[in-house]
């Protein structure tokens, strides 16, 4: 059985999730770890008993790469993508996959060209409530889907050095960094926008900040070309709340991605108080088998540790599997580069938006404290 000759640019804390699970999976095995900090990169290499490299044209061109795995800054993403791709060496990119539309699809054009492959990480796609509920959409629960809302709040401001400064180029800094997550969960659940007439959008600054970030909060809806209404909400600080509402003809589906249950909503208990008590009772009872089926997997995980057991559990991993079995022919690609290109066309939207309307609110003065 072919085994995929696999590489990770950047030593950042993502990426020691990329080169655990390609160390776990079988169809790969990491052979190298290239970072400009040669010290990060012999130290993630040590970890994972791999070959540290400071130069990605050497890695290339030592390694005989099957697939490079990207966790730089997003500005770096399409000159490291395309040097892979030239090369005939596939990607995987974290998100954001580039910072412009124009840019994937250059990367794109180039794949195409050298027959390699560029797909984007959206692993929350792949968390176990996601694929749950998409094999129940599968199985009609809900009918015919006519309204997807996704609720993300608890999300970064803008100033926090989460993913580091480089998050600060972007328009709304550290909280842009986060909104793909919401945007291709909604796209994936949804559809895509019929064309971009069909998106209406509205950000905001919640605080002052020193430097000048231009929205730190967003609220965007569309229309897909079946007629299905989807709105995404993003709003940072406070408690962190993942949840997708998924409506349709004959009931409803409640997913929270933050304890990871999935909730059917198939009755109509508004006729009288009783059946709203027996609503309640059913929401509970769905939120604790969902919780039960979590608690089981991370059980069976303890017990079992295969890695059939942890893609079950990890997103990440389930992507990395998925996405090497694409790679070698068993399966198609698990996200659609389309999916990708709506996500940049979203957030190009938005940053549109919030240059033209957003209302710059002034940083408090530090009180004078001299005597």
């Amino acid at each position: 059985m072919m085994v995929l000759r696999t590489a990770v640019v950047g030593a950042g804390v993502i990426s020691g999730q990329h080169l655990t699970g390609l160390r776990k999976c079988p169809n790969t095995t990491p052979v190298g770890v290239c970072d400009i900090d040669e010290d990060r990169a012999r130290s993630m290499a040590h970890d994972h008993n791999t070959t540290a490299y400071t130069d990605l044209d050497e890695l290339l061109e030592t390694e005989s790469l099957d697939w490079l795995h990207i966790c730089t800054p997003v500005q770096t993403h399409e000159s490291i993508g395309l040097s892979a791709l030239k090369a005939g060496v596939s990607v995987l990119i974290e998100k954001p996959i580039t910072v412009t539309a124009d840019e994937l699809t250059t990367l794109r054009d180039t794949a195409e060209t050298n027959d390699a492959i560029v797909s984007p990480v959206h692993n929350h796609m792949f968390d176990p409530a996601t694929r749950r509920a998409r094999a129940l959409l599968d199985r009609g629960i809900v009918g015919d889907i006519r309204g997807v809302d996704v609720t993300y709040t608890g999300a970064s401001y803008a100033h926090e050095p989460n993913r580091g400064a480089w998050t600060f180029e972007l328009p709304g800094g550290e909280f842009e960094e986060g909104i793909p997550h919401p945007l291709y969960l909604a796209l994936a659940l949804g559809g895509y926008p019929a064309d971009t007439s069909a998106i209406d959008i509205r950000t905001a600054l919640t605080r002052a900040y020193e430097q000048e970030f231009s929205y730190d909060s967003v609220q965007l809806q569309y229309q897909t070309d079946h007629g299905v209404l989807c709105s995404v909400r993003v709003q940072p600080g406070g408690t962190p709340v993942h949840r997708i509402d998924i409506h349709g003809s004959a009931g409803s589906l409640v997913i929270d991605l933050v304890s990871q249950t999935v909730v059917p909503l198939t009755a109509d208990y508004t006729s009288s108080t009783i059946n709203r008590a027996r609503n309640n009772l059913e929401r509970v009872g769905r939120r604790l088998q969902g919780t039960i089926l979590a608690v089981r997997d991370v059980l069976d995980n303890r017990i079992n540790d295969s890695w059939e057991t942890e893609i079950q559990l990890n997103s990440h991993f389930y992507q990395i599997d998925a996405e090497a079995a694409a790679l070698l022919g068993d399966r198609p690609q698990p996200v659609p580069i389309e999916q990708a290109h709506w996500v940049l066309s979203l957030m190009e939207e938005i940053r549109s938006v919030a240059e033209d309307s957003t209302v710059r609110l002034e940083p408090t003065p530090s009180p004078d404290t001299s005597v």
